[in-house]
C-alpha cells in the first residue's frame, strides 16, 4: 500500500468537497428547500418533498362530518375510498379488517395516499402502506386533493373493512370494480 502524499490527500479532499456539493445541489436543495437549480429534482420526483407543512391550529369555515362505511372484500378483491380535503383540513380515522370467521389475524394490504388536485393520479403521495388488520390516527391534508385508502384482500377468506372517520371533508368517493361512486356530506356530525 502506498503512503498518502500531500498531493494525494489534497485530491481526495477536493473530490469529497465536489461530491458533497453535487449531493447538495442535486438532492438536498430540491427535496428539502424546493430549490431545483438543475431540474434533476423534478425528474427524480424529489422536488419539494419536505415542502408540506401545516399549522398546529387550523380553524375551518364549515363544521366537521362523520362517516362510517363498510366494504365487503372477497378473496383477491380490492377497494379504494378517498375524501376531498383542502390543504390544512384534517380527519381522524380508525379502520379494521373483520373476517367472516372472526379471525383476529385477518389482514389486508393497504396504502394510505393522496392525489393533489390538478395532477396526474400516478403522481400520488403515499403516507403509510403495508399489511395490517387495523389502523387508527389522524391526517392533515398537505395539499388540496383526494386523500384515503386502498385495501386489498389477499387471503382466502371474505373480509369486511370497517372505516369510521370524522373530519372536514366535503365528499367521499368509492373506487371499485363497478366504477367510481361519490357521496356528499351535508349534515353536521354529532358532537
Amino acid at each position: 500500500m502506498s503512503a498518502a502524499t500531500p498531493d494525494r490527500l489534497g485530491l481526495i479532499s477536493l473530490g469529497s468537497v465536489v461530491a458533497a456539493g453535487l449531493a447538495l445541489v442535486l438532492f438536498v436543495l430540491p427535496a428539502e428547500y424546493d430549490m431545483d437549480l438543475t431540474g434533476a429534482g423534478e425528474l427524480m420526483g424529489i422536488k419539494g418533498m419536505a415542502g408540506y407543512s401545516v399549522a398546529a391550529l387550523s380553524k375551518q369555515p364549515t363544521t366537521y362530518h362523520k362517516d362510517s362505511v363498510t366494504f365487503p372484500l372477497a378473496p383477491f378483491e380490492s377497494v379504494e375510498y378517498k375524501y376531498a380535503l383542502a390543504q390544512g383540513q384534517s380527519m381522524v380515522f380508525t379502520w379494521q379488517a373483520v373476517s367472516a370467521s372472526n379471525d383476529p389475524q385477518a389482514e389486508l394490504i393497504f396504502d394510505m395516499h393522496s392525489e393533489e388536485k390538478g395532477t396526474d393520479p400516478e403522481d400520488s403521495v403515499t403516507f403509510d402502506m403495508g399489511r395490517a388488520g387495523s389502523a387508527h390516527g389522524s391526517f392533515v391534508a398537505p395539499f388540496d386533493g383526494i386523500h384515503g385508502w386502498y385495501w386489498e384482500n389477499r387471503t382466502g377468506q371474505d373480509i369486511v373493512v370497517e372505516l369510521v372517520t370524522t373530519g372536514f371533508y366535503s365528499t367521499a368517493t368509492t373506487y371499485g370494480p363497478n366504477g367510481a361512486f361519490s357521496k356528499s356530506f351535508s349534515e353536521v356530525a354529532e358532537q
